[in-house]
């Protein structure tokens, strides 16, 4: 029996390869590297039994088990589907699918922002006062602002830094910007478990470490103890960063 190999089923086969590779560096950037290969494990049994080997009953236990283990792991693991699920939507190559269901457009009013919160976390890290700035990208922070002081504010730098202030009963909490205006401050972000950071970095780095693992926002950390500026966005972290830095990336002309 002839097997016919075109250039359909060519193509086929690189497709398959290249998603499953970029599925394979996407969960290893997430941290979820041993979940994929439990179940690129499984399905390879799966397939030398039912396919190759033929067995009938084993196949029809196993076929079973794929059916149900589908449900099973999007409850056992469903923090790291999410967590997965959000590294997909803010990597590059895969951020014009989202855009297509999108209707928020960048404007010039919400760039505006950018002057201001540059010009506020320059002046806090120069008087070691400790900030931590919450930038939504796409991704709803609605239920993280539910944490803190809801409000509606214009974006400038006198009151960015009275919100800071050490004596506001604010500071302490993180502040959220949405298209271009505050919607929120105090609120409380998740902090990030088994990472390995810095002496000097510490729970403000860990907050917003946490918070650029479980969103796509972008996260800029004032510290208090030593004046400097660390921004964190899609689970990596940026220390030391210049005012000039730290508007590229927020302006879109550099990464993290």
């Amino acid at each position: 029996m002839m097997i016919s190999f075109g250039i359909k089923d060519a193509l086929d086969v690189l497709l398959v390869a290249f998603f499953t590779y970029q599925i394979y560096k996407l969960m290893k950037s997430s941290g979820t590297l041993p979940v994929f290969s439990g179940i690129v494990s499984v399905v390879i049994v799966w397939l030398i039994v039912s396919q190759v080997l033929e067995m009938r009953l084993m196949g029809a236990i196993l076929d079973r088990f794929i059916s149900v283990g589908f449900i099973v792991l999007v409850v056992l693991f469903q923090d790291d589907i999410r967590r997965f699920l959000v590294t997909l939507g803010s990597n590059p190559g895969w951020r014009f699918v989202a855009k297509l269901f999108s209707r928020r457009t960048t404007d010039t009013k919400e760039q505006n922002y950018i002057a201001p919160v540059v010009l506020a976390c320059m002046n806090m890290a120069r008087k070691k006062t400790g900030a931590l700035i919450v930038i939504r990208r796409e991704m709803d922070l609605s239920d993280y602002a539910k944490t803190g002081e809801m409000f509606m504010a214009d974006i400038n730098a006198r009151l960015i830094e009275n919100i800071f202030f050490k004596n506001s009963p604010l500071h302490d909490g993180a502040m959220i910007i949405s298209d271009g205006r505050i919607i929120a401050a105090g609120c409380i972000l998740p902090v990030a478990k088994n990472v390995s950071l810095p002496k000097e970095m510490g729970l403000r780095h860990r907050s917003g470490l946490g918070m650029s693992k479980e969103t796509d926002a972008l996260i800029i950390i004032v510290s208090e103890e030593r004046g400097t500026i660390a921004v964190a966005h899609n689970g990596q972290i940026a220390a030391n960063v210049s005012a000039e830095d730290l508007r590229q990336i927020l302006a879109g002309e550099r990464d993290v």
